[in-house]
């Protein structure tokens, strides 16, 4: 698919996250600047699970309530939280640092409570028939822009800008941010209306087996990415190998240039393929958790994430396709919330167990995902018999 075949709507959504991509660096300043505070890796990762811990019960409530509102509203309340948390951290010195953090991270926990909001749109504005191609899209254009600004941000926050007071600065900056993306949410996106999204009077929906082997697939595909967050490469790549952030962006890099190759070769795979092609996903992704878990130098690390993020973007479309063909749109928002929140109850602790792995051996995070990825290249196997036995 062109880019002028991409429907106007779908346009607006994918330029939205193109332009905010750069700013989601700060999932990366924010631990990186605890650890330079004195936090160490285990104590950042307690952090992260208390908050994890004050945040869950509200996930599924929050769902309910956007069966009834534009899902838009919604859209807009994540960047007017995230732009409040982000200036909060820019508050964190001195003796209020820790009520600053702690604030600001519950917030930020908070407006990720509507992120499955972002899932239900996408589920509601991509025509069903095109779902793969503009998915391939959905990943291209974000990523080529966190690509660049990831390594300019990166060289500046890791060779130029690199004191306490410059990240406080950057915090503040990047909360301003949110005013500019709020108005181009609510000027650029279409209103996605009760009356629009419900395409029957009746609901009913019956847990067969392919939706509980889905659940199945999404504790552990959940718990597999959260042994091994951001906490865990930052304190391998700069505190194990003496490396800045520059180099972490430079992983990220590659983890970009690795997203846009796979949307050109996801884009040529059949749909009757999808299956097989998670499955291969699932094994590159093995092979990348791997090398991570050998406690190589750091070119092996750049390595290593391509070959992960080609294997999870290749997978990608297909797999979020087969997710959405199992969720009714008569009630969108909630079941994306549900498995929301059904993730989060299965990672409450994953922060707080990473750190302490990370703790013991920092690569051993990796080796423990492994496990579970090879477990998921399985699944996905006899998934595809469970939906063949459907049809």
């Amino acid at each position: 698919m062109q880019w002028n075949e991409v429907p106007r709507d779908a346009k607006a959504y994918i330029l939205y996250h193109t332009i905010i991509a750069p700013q989601l660096i700060v999932w990366y300043l924010l631990p990186l600047y605890m650890m330079y505070s004195g936090y160490s890796v285990l104590e950042v990762g307690a952090f992260f699970t208390a908050v994890n811990l004050i945040s869950i019960p509200l996930t599924y409530s929050i769902g309910r309530f956007f069966n009834e509102y534009p899902l838009k509203t919604g859209l807009i309340l994540i960047d007017a939280i995230d732009g409040i948390a982000y200036i909060l951290y820019g508050f964190a010195k001195g003796a209020i640092a820790p009520l600053m953090l702690f604030l600001g991270y519950t917030l930020e926990k908070i407006s990720t409570m509507f992120y499955p909001l972002y899932q239900a749109y996408e589920q509601i504005i991509y025509p069903k028939e095109k779902r793969e191609e503009l998915f391939a899209w959905h990943l291209r254009l974000p990523e080529i822009s966190q690509l660049i600004g990831f390594l300019i941000l990166g060289y500046l926050f890791g060779y130029v800008w690199t004191s306490l007071e410059h990240y406080r600065k950057a915090f503040i900056a990047f909360g301003l941010f949110s005013l500019f993306t709020i108005a181009y949410l609510w000027k650029f996106l279409p209103k996605v209306g009760k009356e629009e999204r419900i395409s029957s009077q009746e609901f009913n929906f019956k847990i067969n087996d392919e939706f509980k082997l889905l659940l199945l697939i999404e504790a552990l595909f959940s718990l597999a990415w959260a042994l091994a967050p951001e906490i865990v490469l930052l304190n391998y790549v700069i505190f194990k190998l003496n490396k800045t952030l520059f180099e972490v962006m430079l992983v990220e890099g590659v983890i970009s240039l690795a997203t846009i190759l796979a949307t050109y070769v996801s884009e040529r795979i059949p749909k009757e393929r999808g299956f097989k092609t998670i499955s291969v996903g699932m094994f590159l992704i093995s092979f990348y958790a791997l090398i991570m878990s050998l406690s190589l130098p750091f070119a092996f690390v750049l390595v290593a994430y391509f070959i992960g993020r080609f294997g999870d973007s290749l997978s990608f479309p297909f797999y979020r396709s087969w997710v959405f063909s199992l969720i009714p749109d008569e009630k969108v928002s909630e079941f994306h919330s549900a498995l929301a929140s059904y993730r989060k109850i299965i990672n409450l602790f994953t922060p707080f167990a990473a750190g302490f792995l990370a703790s013991i051996k920092p690569t051993l995070p990796y080796f423990v995902s492994l496990i579970l990825f090879v477990l998921l290249s399985m699944l996905f196997l006899y998934a595809e018999k469970v939906a063949k036995k459907k049809e």
